[in-house]
């Protein structure tokens, strides 16, 4: 469960600074990326313009991917736990 935070707090670093480079470029940009469900993707892989854009992708992709499915894990391992019986 920890693990999933890490890599959360991960993606929420990155989607933040994808976030700070929309609004720079417009704030009709930063305001899509901020309430239109999966446009931050759109965004960051076809208009976010930055030196290490491929770590900061990674980040966001792959950090919000794994601490979902670490989450999931964690969750369905105690619920089977939970139904094992003695």
């Amino acid at each position: 469960m920890a693990l999933s935070v890490i890599f959360a707090l991960v993606a929420l670093v990155a989607t933040i600074l994808v976030l700070i480079h929309a609004f720079q470029a417009s704030t009709g940009q930063g305001f899509l990326c901020l309430c239109v469900p999966f446009y931050i993707l759109y965004y960051a892989f076809a208009r976010f313009e930055h030196p290490k854009k491929g770590l900061i992708l990674a980040a966001l992709v792959g950090g919000w991917i794994l601490a979902i499915g670490l989450n999931a894990v964690a969750t369905f391992g105690s619920i089977g736990a939970g139904l094992a019986g003695p």
